[in-house]
C-alpha cells in the first residue's frame, strides 16, 4: 500500500507528531442551514439579532464548528486504522466565534499514546486539535481520546 495512503495503527503514533489539514470556507447559507436544523438560536439565524448579542455579528453555531472540524481530520495523513473512533473528550473550547467567510483549518497534535490494559487488540492516542482561522487564530480547542487498533493483532 502506498506509504501517503496507509492506514494507521496504534504503534505508528508517538507523542509530539502533528497532522494538519487543508482550508474550508464557511458559506453563509452553511451556517444558516445548520443553525436552523441543530442549534436555532437568533445570533446563529438572524443578522440584526446576532449584531445585538454577545457576538456583535452572525456566528456559525459551535456544533457546527465541530462537524468542519471532524470532516477536516478526516482529511489529514493521521489515517487511525478502523477509522475516527472517539472515546470521549477531555476539553472542548470555543476561543472565538466563526464568521461566514472565514476558512478553517485543522492541526492535530499527538499528547498521548498507550495500549489498553483490559483489550491487548486496541490502544489510545490523545489528540490536541486546534481550527484555525485564516488569521491563525484558534476557534476550537479540543483534547480527544480516539480508540487505535494494535498492528500484532491484525495480519500485515
Amino acid at each position: 500500500m502506498d506509504q501517503l495512503n496507509r492506514q494507521r495503527y496504534l504503534e505508528d503514533f508517538a507523542v509530539g507528531q502533528t497532522f494538519g489539514s487543508g482550508r474550508l470556507r464557511i458559506d453563509k447559507e452553511r451556517v444558516l442551514a445548520f443553525a436552523a436544523e441543530f442549534d436555532p438560536q437568533p445570533f446563529h439565524l438572524d443578522e440584526t439579532a446576532a449584531r445585538h448579542s454577545i457576538f456583535g455579528g452572525l456566528a456559525a453555531s459551535g456544533w457546527h464548528t465541530a462537524a468542519v472540524t471532524m470532516r477536516l481530520m478526516i482529511e489529514t495523513e493521521l489515517r487511525p486504522a478502523g477509522g475516527f473512533i472517539g472515546a470521549g473528550l477531555d476539553e472542548c473550547r470555543w476561543p472565538r466565534p466563526v464568521r461566514p467567510g472565514d476558512e478553517l483549518r485543522v492541526e492535530c497534535e499527538v499528547i498521548d499514546v498507550r495500549p489498553s490494559k483490559s483489550r491487548p487488540e486496541q490502544g489510545l492516542i490523545k489528540l490536541r486539535t486546534t481550527t484555525l482561522n485564516q488569521d491563525d487564530e484558534a476557534v476550537l480547542v479540543h483534547v480527544v481520546n480516539m480508540v487505535v487498533p494494535r498492528r500484532q493483532h491484525h495480519s500485515s
